[in-house]
């Protein structure tokens, strides 16, 4: 294992957030619903677990069920620093924040690195950054 990996419960959208995040990171999506799973406390289409692999970025999700609560992002970002070379994290800044908001836009700071943050449509804030050459 290589660290902890975020596993996010989705108010309903862990198909299209999951989606969304292998378009923009690279690798395969893997889903998996309820009805796979045998589970009857939400709708058979719902995702009981999803994941991707084979790319450089590990996010686990799920639709809530029950009484769980959906994510919801305050007090924490899911650091890119330094994760890809610069343009590729440009990149990945611009496509999380289609449809999201930025709360700092990705800029050169005074230490000689570059970094914002952004909430993408999903909920979650991102921070990416990198070192100045």
């Amino acid at each position: 294992m290589t660290g902890p990996a975020p596993y996010v419960l989705f108010p309903g959208t862990a198909r299209d957030a999951l989606t969304f995040y292998s378009d923009v990171f690279g690798g395969l999506v893997e889903l998996h619903t309820f009805a796979e799973f045998g589970r009857s406390d939400g709708s058979v289409d719902a995702i009981a677990h999803g994941f991707l692999t084979g790319g450089p970025v590990a996010l686990y999700g799920a639709d809530v069920a029950g009484g769980e609560h959906p994510v919801r992002s305050e007090g924490l970002m899911l650091a890119l620093l330094g994760t890809a070379d610069a343009s590729t994290l440009r990149g990945w800044f611009s496509r999380l924040s289609e449809g999201g908001q930025i709360v700092d836009d990705l800029q050169r700071r005074a230490w000689n690195a570059s970094d914002g943050q952004v909430i993408d449509r999903y909920g979650l804030h991102w921070l990416i950054g990198f070192e100045d050459d």
